[in-house]
């Protein structure tokens, strides 16, 4: 194997592949920083993306970077270094969440994440129905062992527990209406594409289940019922559970990782996925989740929707030049100081694009 060469144009694809990871209202909490010395890649918060009503303890911020943070071990992989990452590196430095070093050179076989690196730029939420066919077992449990891979536990519940969750869920988007702070926050980040390129289009919000059973946000939409489309969803939804033992910063930066790699593998299988986040949201209800989902001891970090389906609007992505901090980039191959676009996917024939979901 080639020893692989840090320039300008593949840190811009280590970046890109990272922005690429979903995010809370597609919030895209995130910077990155090459740091020259130890030629190290940080990732840190972006706190005023926050949520405050939404997330006001930044989990869910911690697990949409722990998603991105996936994403780049994914990328880092398929050019040749060794994938690793050291995870809230820096206490004294709290919007540091974790750092990947680009120093060790990867040597042997192929990694299991290389093969996830032409995923990444396919994988988007959907937000549609999803038809009747069951996922086959073995299919959930290379899921289960996905995340497994991560330190962190996916649970499949049966039909009962199933119908729980759904409660549950349908109960934290009936109080979300009736919060006008949340209901506010979730419709800030419903817009048109713009230069910003955060939020979520109006096309991707997808529908609502007609049967009233399956809990998909309306983002706020209640306020204007005429763009509420309803379309019956599939009466079996395959509903899985990601948890952890413990319930800290670190485990919310796994659960994010072993999210992404879960719906990674669950995109190469041809299946579609959509979060349930809601029940999440609120304390009380999001301790019933850890009781339905059947494992002891355990805290929810996020509920999936999986099945067959179409694939639906993707949302948009910002650049590496938009995420991406400019000190220490000088000393690059081919670097003017910022990044440009060269190595971009989606403008140099690679797959993607900055439209990526």
């Amino acid at each position: 194997m080639s020893v692989p060469v840090l320039d300008a144009a593949t840190l811009e694809n280590l970046v890109a592949a990272a922005v690429a990871a979903p995010s809370i209202h597609n919030t895209q909490p995130w910077r990155f920083r090459l740091d020259p010395d130890d030629v190290t890649l940080e990732i840190r918060a972006v706190d005023r993306r926050g949520l405050r009503h939404i997330d006001p303890a930044a989990r869910a911020l911690h697990v949409s970077v722990g998603c991105a943070l996936f994403n780049l071990r994914v990328a880092v992989a398929h050019f040749g270094w060794v994938p690793v990452a050291r995870l809230l590196p820096r206490p004294e430095e709290p919007d540091l969440l974790a750092t990947v070093p680009l120093s060790s050179t990867s040597v042997g076989p192929p990694t299991p994440l290389e093969s996830l690196y032409d995923v990444l730029w396919q994988r988007h939420s959907s937000r549609f129905p999803f038809c009747e066919r069951p996922l086959p077992t073995a299919l959930l449990a290379e899921l289960a062992g996905a995340a497994r891979s991560e330190g962190v536990l996916l649970t499949h519940p049966g039909p009962v527990d199933t119908d729980r969750l759904l409660q549950l869920g349908r109960e934290a988007e009936r109080r979300t209406k009736a919060d006008a702070g949340r209901a506010a926050e979730s419709r800030r980040w419903v817009r048109a594409p713009d230069e910003s390129a955060l939020g979520i289009p109006p096309a991707a919000l997808g529908r609502q289940d007609a049967r009233e059973r399956i809990p998909m946000r309306d983002f706020g939409a209640h306020r204007h019922p005429a763009v509420l489309i309803s379309r019956p969803f599939e009466k079996r939804p395959s509903i899985t559970v990601l948890s952890t033992g413990h319930d800290r910063r670190v485990d919310w930066l796994r659960a994010g990782q072993a999210l992404e790699r879960v719906l990674l593998v669950a995109t190469a299988r041809g299946v579609r996925a959509s979060l349930l986040h809601q029940a999440l949201e609120w304390p009380d209800l999001r301790e019933r989740l850890v009781r339905v989902s059947g494992s002891r001891p355990a805290h929810a970090q996020m509920v999936i929707r999986l099945g067959y389906g179409p694939q639906g609007p993707p949302s948009p992505r910002r650049t590496a030049r938009q995420v991406l901090d400019c000190d220490g980039l000088s000393s690059l191959r081919g670097s003017s100081g910022l990044p440009g676009s060269s190595g971009l996917p989606g403008s140099s024939g690679l797959p993607g694009s900055s439209r990526l979901p």
